[in-house]
């Protein structure tokens, strides 16, 4: 674990504490684990870092009780006074429910952002510095205006900026643009892109990483720059599909999908990667290795940063009999269900490791730039795979 400490020999900012929102539970221990291990195991700390650095574990305990009418409160259990406090915030975890006028009630975005709010308001003025590391951006996909509509993310992220919060992080936001709203906080957007390839390579070993087997395949023109990545930092070739769209009607708030048209190389006989960051009702997803396997794909792979699943699993399960994808790799960001998490055709791509390194470096106020590029990790990564020697410790 020394990679872990490297070059952090500097005064924290605070004592750290890390709070984990509803439905954020088991991303927050898997957090909790790697930096508490990576410092008790860490050896030659100055001694002025020993008092309340080394602690048995850096959670923060709160609650958000609610009244039978649904309204909330925040708590926090513990003092946070000077503390160097990040918020964990999975808005999307539809897995949280609380009652209401007796009634089981499914915990939306919209609420989850109020109660992280509440956990703000609670702490703020006590803590040193706030970090939100909200894993999928709240209202991410109402970044831009078109006609006469609101600016939900824009709106959240100044309302986060005026309680407080010093650094907002997330994860593949569908827009990074929408940062141009706070110019003045600090705005992350961190992607997975190290850890997708790690997990295909751990799952895939006999994949081969080249031009003449595998292929890059952006599912629309909004993925193309995190396709680019991949297949500039891989070596591969990248084709697209476009979306034609019916202008005229709107179903479900979006206009509807005539047809996906391909623009690309041959790709028959190739394994191919599909990368987009989420997968909402997974109709477009499906479709588009309908017309690969229609080209002659081999095998097909489809990443997504976010797994949404909004209308189920029942056409993943249909599309993965017929032979249309082999695998759906999808983090652990968001909530995943158990049902998911049971099918045969899907692989977690863990991230919580790499949470870790970004709190602990910057509990430090260490630069984080460099692992934020994964290029040389991937680099290492393909260099090792290709010695067979993927699957050990990295």
């Amino acid at each position: 674990m020394a990679e872990a400490y490297e070059d952090l020999y500097t005064m924290p900012v605070g004592a750290l504490g890390i709070i984990g929102m509803n439905g954020s539970e088991g991303l927050l221990d898997s957090v909790d684990h790697y930096i508490t291990t990576w410092r008790q195991e860490l050896h030659g700390i100055p001694q002025a870092l020993t008092g309340g650095y080394l602690r048995d574990s850096y959670k923060v305990g709160v609650s958000n009780p609610r009244f039978g009418t649904g309204e909330a409160k925040a708590i926090v259990k513990q003092t946070v006074r000077g503390h160097d406090i990040f918020i964990i915030a999975d808005v999307f975890n539809y897995g949280v429910t609380y009652t209401q006028y007796g009634v089981q009630v499914p915990m939306s975005p919209d609420e989850h952002y109020q109660d992280l709010k509440r956990i703000i308001g609670a702490v703020g003025g006590k803590a040193r510095r706030i970090t939100v590391i909200m894993t999928m951006l709240y209202e991410g996909r109402q970044h831009k205006r078109s006609m006469r509509e609101s600016l939900d993310c824009a709106i959240a992220l100044q309302e986060l900026e005026r309680m407080g919060v010093s650094n907002i992080i997330t994860f593949d936001a569908h827009d990074a643009r929408v940062q141009n709203a706070i110019p003045l906080s600090g705005f992350e957007n961190v992607m997975p892109t190290y850890q997708m390839c790690k997990a295909l390579l751990n799952n895939v070993p006999d994949i081969k990483v080249d031009r003449d087997n595998l292929m890059v395949i952006s599912p629309d023109e909004g993925a193309m720059f995190r396709c680019t990545y991949y297949s500039s930092v891989l070596g591969l070739d990248l084709g697209m599909f476009y979306k034609q769209r019916d202008y005229t009607r709107i179903v479900n708030g979006k206009n509807p999908i005539v047809a996906h048209v391909f623009l690309g190389d041959n790709v028959e006989g190739k394994d191919v990667i599909i990368v987009d960051d989420m997968i909402a009702s997974g109709d477009s997803m499906l479709d588009i290795c309908t017309q690969l396997k229609a080209r002659g794909a081999r095998r097909i792979f489809a990443c997504s940063t976010f797994g949404l699943f909004t209308e189920g699993l029942q056409a993943f399960d249909e599309a993965y009999a017929n032979g249309l994808f082999d695998y759906v790799f999808t983090t652990n960001l968001i909530y995943r269900t158990p049902e998911l998490l049971s099918r045969s055709w899907y692989r977690e791509v863990d991230m919580s490791k790499y949470i870790a390194h970004i709190i602990n470096i910057l509990n430090h106020d260490m630069s984080i730039s460099h692992i934020l590029d994964p290029s040389q990790r991937i680099r290492n990564l393909l260099a090792r795979h290709a010695r067979g020697e993927i699957g050990m410790a990295d």
